[in-house]
């Protein structure tokens, strides 16, 4: 049985309507949900990964300076709350499991600095183990780290960050030690006031691709695991060419097939759809199609490679999208009623 989980906004400092995190029992034959249960009382759950073992799951409270772990039960898809641990840094954005699955790895967006929790035996989280600052422009400065994601050998993180008033606009990519912390392996600026947001890792790990912000642009970059170097080769719009307002560039995904990327647009309310060239890596755009609500800040592709989600986030609703051969996306019919959602995870 698989089960997919929903990260929300839930307070009135966000106009939210979300109650915690929703549990939902998934049909792969036709990507429909059935809800099955809430895990509730929880503030701004609005991020979410599992362990490597996807036996507990873990929930950054947005805007506040918190991290809470779960025990999953894999008959039912519930949840047990087993504590919750203080993780520095204010408004947490993004966690993931360390290579070793002995720690979870936030970046902390307002704070500007990703830190280290252990896990304990438990599944429950320690008091912060190693912590590291992304410098900004003055000393005292910070950068705005957005996500900490691996690549796909997991030997390196990648921290795409945000440069706002007082720091750069730029990806880190870290090494990670169980034993000694974080360190910098290589630095990569963007065009200035881009904004980095999140980065997709292509499956053969050549082939890096960062969505920013607030230029609402793809950046495709070959990579170098062995040096962390990234080389910037592409930049692309997300945004049709005769559409003369303003967007919020979000989420990136690659499909299962690596045959092309997704991006979802803020304000414009859309996903892009580019063709990955699997000779040299370059996008082509191919379309937009509607997320037929507002704020689509999440996507995601759910395990079988089959469908897409998108979470509106002001309009409470996630609509589920069949992904064709042609990589062109066909809205199922199916939407989801929610309060602000945020992110979707799945279980096995």
């Amino acid at each position: 049985m698989r089960y997919a989980y929903v990260g929300c906004r839930t307070t009135k400092e966000r106009n939210a309507r979300g109650k915690g995190i929703e549990i939902y029992e998934v049909n792969d034959s036709n990507g429909g949900w059935t809800h099955v249960g809430t895990a509730g009382n929880l503030v701004n759950p609005s991020y979410l990964t599992f362990d490597h073992g996807k036996a507990f799951l873990y929930t950054v409270h947005g805007d506040f300076s918190e991290v809470s772990s779960f025990s999953v039960d894999r008959a039912t898809g519930l949840l047990t709350l087993l504590g919750q641990t203080n993780c520095e840094g204010e408004n947490p954005v993004f966690l993931t499991p360390d290579r070793s699955n002995k720690f979870i790895l936030t970046a902390n967006l307002q704070a500007g600095t990703i830190v280290a929790l252990p896990r304990k035996n438990d599944g429950s989280l320690g008091p912060v183990a190693f912590k590291t600052t992304i410098p900004g422009i003055k000393e005292g400065d910070v950068s705005h780290p957005h996500q900490i994601i691996y690549d796909h050998s997991q030997s390196v993180l990648f921290v795409p960050s945000q440069g706002r008033k007082a720091g750069y606009s730029k990806t880190t990519v870290f090494t990670f030690s169980p034993e000694t912390g974080f360190a910098i392996k290589f630095v990569l600026p963007t065009r200035d006031r881009a904004e980095a947001r999140h980065v997709a890792v292509h499956l053969n790990n050549r082939w890096i691709y960062l969505i920013n912000e607030k230029d609402n642009t793809i950046c495709f970059h070959t990579f170098d695991v062995s040096t962390g170097c990234m080389i910037p080769i592409q930049i692309l719009s997300t945004l049709p060419e005769t559409y003369v307002g303003n967007g919020q560039a979000s989420g990136i995904m690659v499909s299962h097939d690596v045959s092309h990327m997704y991006a979802s647009n803020r304000i414009h309310d859309s996903i892009t759809i580019y063709a990955i060239d699997e000779k040299s890596g370059m996008l082509k755009t191919q379309g937009w199609v509607s997320t037929q609500g507002k704020t689509p800040r999440f996507i995601t592709i759910d395990p079988t490679g089959q469908y897409l989600y998108a979470a509106n986030e002001e309009s409470d609703t996630i609509l589920t999208f069949r992904i064709e051969e042609n990589g062109s996306l066909t809205y199922t019919g199916q939407t989801i009623e929610t309060g602000s959602p945020v992110c979707i995870i799945f279980s096995d």
